[in-house]
């Protein structure tokens, strides 16, 4: 294609795009909530449950008193709302186009610019980083050798067994990592390294040496990363860390544009994403959400132009603007008529790009332990039974360090996304991210209504409806869309499973739970090896198979072989799994005025059911039952050989979710 044709073709495409011209856009005006597929009724219970949040903690718990939610379904808005206030003083209501920094949201932004280089052929994701960097060239890899005998630890650099990639970028198996944020204040300089270890002090070096200011570019970034070591041998370990700021300079020698213009002419402006960008221009300063602390870090002022574009955590952005990213990704690279990326490389990003082997370093958002795994620019999940969080297998999301936060779900065609601002490691951020807006969502998603039944309505004596008194057990999961398999109603909990690690002879203790928990309560603590399982060894194991080990009814005792750090020899130790009631979904039955009657008693709403709501039902056959809301929810009780009633299903069919009866009788 000639030079002139392809400035008309991208001409025509800014066309499509700038504001007022004509475009089909569903993503503004949120639609009937019915006809896409939820319960009006469920939808509104998201903005009281994070009301209520907002009221519990204040800006000193480090949450800002402010939200914004938005949900897709099918291509079409369902739920945009604004919540609270987007200031620390509350005196600026929060608006549905407020301005948030996304932080890492910034990171699938930059892969996706990567990857419309590598559909143009420009970008091979197999070539050395070098061969776009050749400052990167010589980089060493950094190792730590501890002596038996005296426990002297030596550091040394061990040359690369091969180049770090473009795809080791995009999947952060690079050998980068971060420092421990301390690179945003720089105030605070140097910690005492001498009561570090070695990884935390190559860290901690990292933030000192590396050129990583507002007022520097890319490229001084990126010079400066020359002559400090790699953390890991490139390709064996997934490290959260600078790949994708590195991969953003990549982006600008490639294209031969500055970073920020790449992304304004080949993503926000063909995409309609009027608010996103590394600043906020003076005329939008009175949409910009506060930081959540009283001063943000000076690498994060937003409110004036930077030399550096950060690939991995400049942006600022709106609910609206992401959203519209998020649909060309559900779309397979598409919206309103304009392509960003091919089908293919969507697949490519959203599918497990981790090899089998790959050691998984620090965070708890990938792994086996997290139900994950990431491809290139997401987190993937993979295992419903060990993930903390409904979706369907396959949905692919990230979040930002002060708690913004996406997922698509392919399989549902759904996305969601959450604007907050709050303060890392506090109990606010912690209280609002991976936890709410997932489990109101697919909660909210309506069951369609069954075929009309040939049965006839029956009336259960009082006797009979006490066979059906008790308490039932869905596990972790409000969504029928999201099946984890029913055990005995009693999932066993031992506190352990977000804090480990496996190495080569057994399971490693990272450390302890901040929450407590048995194993904690029995005497497991940090740097404690796990070697074997209910007299089974691990050497040998993956995570996965471990974790497995791990789970299993509550009440029951696992037995570990565990070698204490510091000890030489293995001991026996017995925890007894706990009922984790607090991520629990309960329906506790009883009989009222002679009917029976269901209520939430969990933590988490199903379907019309919520606690402090007692619902009555209407007997239709005898062990079923029907009550009278927007799905037509039917209950059916599955009784055991000896005819006690041991399981209760919502809605049988396609739709159903299974309980597990977990105590009997009034409550």
């Amino acid at each position: 294609m000639s030079q002139l044709a392809q400035m008309l073709k991208f001409a025509l495409a800014i066309a499509l795009c700038v504001p007022g011209a004509a475009f089909a856009d569903e993503l503004t005006t949120p639609g009937d909530a019915n006809s896409l597929g939820f319960s009006a009724a469920r939808l509104a219970r998201i903005a009281p449950w994070y009301q209520a949040r907002f009221e519990s903690f204040s800006p000193s718990d480090g949450l800002l008193p402010g939200a914004v939610v938005a949900i897709a379904k099918g291509g079409k808005l369902a739920y945009l709302q604004a919540i609270g206030f987007q200031d620390r003083a509350k005196t600026i209501p929060m608006k549905t186009n407020s301005i948030f920094w996304i932080a890492s949201m910034s990171k699938p932004v930059t892969s996706v610019a990567a990857m419309i280089l590598v559909d143009e052929g420009k970008l091979d994701l197999d070539a050395p980083v070098a061969r776009y960097l050749p400052e990167l060239g010589e980089m060493r890899v950094a190792f730590q050798k501890t002596d038996a005998a005296t426990g002297h630890a030596e550091y040394g650099l061990d040359p690369a067994k091969r180049p770090m990639t473009v795809r080791d970028l995009l999947r952060h198996t690079s050998g980068l990592v971060y420092p421990e944020l301390d690179f945003a204040y720089p105030e605070r300089g140097l910690l005492d390294t001498a009561a570090d270890s070695g990884i935390r002090t190559m860290h901690m070096l990292y933030g000192w040496k590396a050129v990583f200011r507002r007022d520097k570019t890319l490229a001084d970034f990126v010079s400066s990363l020359a002559g400090l070591p790699l953390a890991h041998q490139p390709g064996e370990v997934h490290e959260y860390g600078w790949s994708v700021d590195v991969l953003g300079r990549v982006v600008e020698v490639v294209s031969g544009q500055s970073f920020d213009q790449f992304l304004q002419g080949r993503i926000f402006a063909p995409l309609h994403m009027v608010d996103t960008g590394f600043y906020v221009p003076q005329d939008k300063l009175g949409r910009l959400v506060d930081s959540p602390m009283p001063e943000r870090p000076p690498i994060w002022d937003v409110t004036t132009p930077p030399k550096l574009f950060s690939g991995g955590g400049g942006l600022v952005s709106t609910a609206p603007d992401y959203l519209r990213f998020c649909q060309m990704l559900l779309n397979g690279g598409e919206l309103d008529g304009v392509r960003v990326l091919s089908p293919q490389a969507v697949k490519q990003m959203t599918t497990n790009a981790l090899p089998a082997g790959t050691r998984i370093f620090g965070g708890d958002e990938v792994g086996a332990r997290a139900g994950t795994t990431f491809g290139l620019g997401f987190g993937i999940r993979i295992d419903p039974v060990q993930s903390w969080i409904p979706g369907a297998v396959g949905s692919f999301s990230w979040a930002g360090l002060w708690g913004t936060y996406f997922w698509v779900d392919p399989g549902e065609q759904l996305i969601g996304l959450q604007m907050i601002q709050a303060t890392p490691g506090s109990k606010g951020r912690q209280a609002l991210l991976y936890s709410g807006i997932n489990h109101l969502a697919y909660g909210a998603l309506a069951i369609p209504e069954p075929s009309s039944s040939a049965r006839l309505p029956m009336i259960p004596s009082p006797e009979s409806l006490a066979d059906f008194v008790g308490t039932y057990d869905f596990g972790g999961s409000v969504s029928s869309r999201d099946v984890q398999g029913l055990t005995d109603g009693k999932t066993g909990w031992l506190g352990i499973g977000n804090f480990v690690a496996m190495e080569q002879d057994g399971l490693r203790i990272n450390k302890p739970n901040p929450g407590g928990g048995p194993a904690t309560k029995a005497g497991v603590r940090a740097g404690d090896l796990i070697t074997e399982i209910d007299n089974a060894p691990l050497k040998g194991l993956s995570l996965a198979d471990v974790l497995a080990r791990l789970r299993g009814p509550a009440d029951t005792t696992i037995k570990m072989k565990i070698i204490h750090e510091g000890q030489d020899g293995a001991s026996d130790l017995s925890v007894v799994r706990a009922d984790r009631r607090a991520n629990a979904v309960r329906l506790q039955l009883r009989v009222e005025q002679g009917k029976l009657a269901a209520e939430a008693t969990g933590a988490w709403p199903i379907l019309e059911f919520e606690k402090g709501k007692v619902t009555p039902l209407v007997a239709i056959w005898a062990d079923e039952f029907t009550v009278d809301d927007d799905d037509h929810t039917r209950i059916a009780f599955v009784r055991d050989a000896a005819g006690k009633v041991s399981e209760l299903v919502l809605n049988p069919g396609p739709w159903e979710q299974k309980a597990a009866v977990i105590a009997v009788g009034p409550k």
